[in-house]
């Protein structure tokens, strides 16, 4: 080998190198933030859970609802942090400062508005759900204190956002920890009743709330995550700080763009919870035990996938950078590298969810019954996490090329047209379980249509770079 070739090996090594540095140093505080929400999710379980079945089941019933409208929150924040992160890559920091102004404006309307059909169904929504009529009133008054904080969700979503796109992944870590950490305290104080500390001699008084302490401290920690995170974009971040007069009226060409991308994300999210919702129904008629043991499943399982999200993150950031420094070769190096690292990460996870799947339950839920069908139907789920992993990452590295619509169209064929229609076949005959071997012949079938999309590379000969 000639000595130029060897230069161009070694240096081709070091870029390689150096790139995949990049994706695990903005991935590890994305994933620290995913590892921060789970362990809320895991908290919320394990507390609720030490109230019994119906407990667990009542926020079960309602949980793939609030991931709808999440989602939906999640989606306005990538219209406007994505176009945020073309103009960083592109140096145009201060158009990227006018697009900052624009979210926050449409955040808080969307965010109101969210809140009032939330508030608005909360009654009637159990009993759409298929909820037996002793699980009814406390999810939905679950649901209603969720739907209260939803403006919180919404700026809490655009802020971490726009913070992860201009490279910033710490600081939404540290004040996700927090929210973790302020939902611990607050659900302490509103679930339960009276605590008392005899080494210290006091009883600290508990609001015995249940269920609604359960949703009303986290929709407590949200509001002054949000209030913090709000600050640390607007205030103390030096590529996005709001100095000086701007407007924040929505301009068409900035509406017009962040349509492009959210709205086909909020189609995906809706076909997404639509099908987790249908799922609901699905399970709902084959009892308590089945409906709380696929909830805490659900929650469990983010173990395996927190990994993939924080990934994901990271490559939405570095692909939009990429494009709007005009260096698609660089996009398609992050995006492939952030796929294969997510799926070793994911299968890793899923290696120790399927050994760890007892201990997990056990800290979940006291209920025998419960914690015996919950193991069984987690450990099914382990074998999909690898294909899932490729779904998350690639749908990561999309986003970041303002690509949204096909793979919004991924999704809707393959959850309704494999999970759903799998699970109402399966669930008379197998309950529970068929309805996770549904889900995970799914997941299969969905990290095989991202590959493809991905590797076809037609996201990268239309990227959409502002």
């Amino acid at each position: 080998m000639s000595e130029n070739s060897m230069t161009a090996a070694s240096r081709q090594r070091s870029d390689l190198r150096r790139q995949l540095e990049r994706v695990i140093s903005l991935s590890i505080p994305a994933i620290l933030a995913e590892i921060s929400s789970m362990a809320m999710q895991y908290i919320d379980a394990a507390m609720v859970g030490s109230l019994g079945a119906k407990a667990s089941a009542s926020i079960g019933l309602v949980s793939t609802s609030t991931w709808l409208m999440g989602g939906l929150c999640i989606s306005v924040a990538t219209g406007f942090s994505v176009q945020a992160a073309h103009l960083i890559g592109a140096e145009r920091q201060e158009e990227a400062k006018h697009v900052l102004r624009q979210a926050f404006s449409t955040a808080i309307v969307v965010g109101l508005l969210l809140c009032a059909v939330g508030v608005s169904i909360s009654g009637w929504l159990p009993a759409w759900l298929g909820g037996e009529e002793n699980l009814r009133a406390d999810a939905s008054s679950y649901f209603f204190i969720y739907a209260c904080a939803l403006p919180a969700v919404q700026l809490r979503q655009l802020s971490g956002s726009m913070l992860q796109c201009s490279g910033n992944m710490k600081t939404p870590s540290i004040l996700n920890a927090a929210m973790c950490g302020l939902d611990v305290i607050f659900n302490w104080l509103l679930i339960f009743p009276d605590h008392h500390l005899p080494f210290l001699g006091i009883t600290i008084p508990g609001a015995d709330m249940g269920v609604a302490g359960a949703a009303l401290g986290t929709a407590l920690a949200e509001w002054v995550t949000a209030a913090l995170m709000v600050f640390a974009v607007s205030v103390r971040s030096p590529m996005l700080r709001l100095t000086g007069r701007g407007s924040w009226k929505l301009t068409p060409q900035c509406a017009s763009a962040a349509a492009k991308i959210a709205l086909p994300m909020a189609f995906e999210h809706t076909v997404l919870c639509g099908a987790q919702i249908a799922s609901t129904r699905i399970v709902a008629p084959l009892g308590t035990v089945s409906i709380a043991a696929n909830s805490l499943a659900v929650t469990a399982e983010s173990l395996c996938y927190l990994p993939g999200y924080g990934i994901a993150a990271a490559a939405t950031t570095l692909v939009g950078q990429s494009l709007g420094a005009k260096r698609k070769d660089l996009a398609r190096r992050y995006a492939r590298l952030s796929v294969l690292l997510a799926v070793i990460l994911m299968a890793a996870m899923a290696l120790v969810m399927f050994f760890a799947a007892p201990l997990v339950f056990a800290m979940l839920t006291p209920d025998p019954a419960v914690r015996e069908l919950g193991v069984r139907v987690l450990r099914i789920e382990a074998f999909a996490e690898p294909l899932y992993a490729v779904s998350i990452a690639a749908a990561g590295a999309l986003r970041g090329a303002g690509d949204t619509f096909v793979p919004s169209l991924l999704n809707l064929t393959s959850m309704w047209g494999v999970r759903i229609t799998a699970a109402t076949i399966l669930a008379p005959r197998l309950g529970l379980t068929g309805v996770w071997l549904a889900m995970c012949g799914e997941l299969c079938v969905r990290g095989l249509l991202f590959l493809v999309r991905l590797l076809r590379e037609k996201w990268l000969e239309h990227a959409m770079v502002i």
